[in-house]
């Protein structure tokens, strides 16, 4: 058995200017920018502060085109994209220890380790056959 939910949503940005970039989907969207942890890469990501639904919600500076894509996070990442794969996703690429995932209405989408602090309350348990 496994768990996983939705973890947020990250804005992906196609440019030049992240702080601008971020400055824009914090006031759009009403949550201030918190501060990079030490862990995170600052030239790439801006996290934005959630803090009624406790979603990971990022600004992303990309290469490809600007788009917004979702985060499924999960206690195990194997079983995650299996399940997944059973429903008809299929693997893009691996990126460090998380995959980049295409649905087969072709969004991209990734399937991320658990980071979020209410995901035991909150996620769904899949069983042995992912349901």
């Amino acid at each position: 058995m496994h768990k996983s939910k939705l973890g947020g949503f990250i804005i992906d940005c196609q440019t030049n200017d992240l702080s601008r970039a971020a400055d824009f989907w914090s006031g759009a969207l009403g949550m201030p920018i918190r501060e990079p942890a030490e862990s995170t890469d600052g030239d790439l990501y801006r996290q934005l502060h959630d803090e009624h639904l406790s979603l990971n919600i990022e600004v992303q500076k990309v290469d490809h085109a600007s788009r917004v894509h979702l985060d499924i996070e999960t206690d195990d990442i194997d079983a995650e994209v299996a399940r997944l794969e059973t429903l008809g996703a299929r693997r893009v690429q691996q990126v460090q220890s998380w995959w980049v995932m295409e649905a087969p209405t072709g969004q991209h989408f990734c399937v991320v380790q658990a980071t979020s602090a209410y995901f035991e309350r909150q996620a769904s348990i899949w069983g042995e056959r992912g349901i």
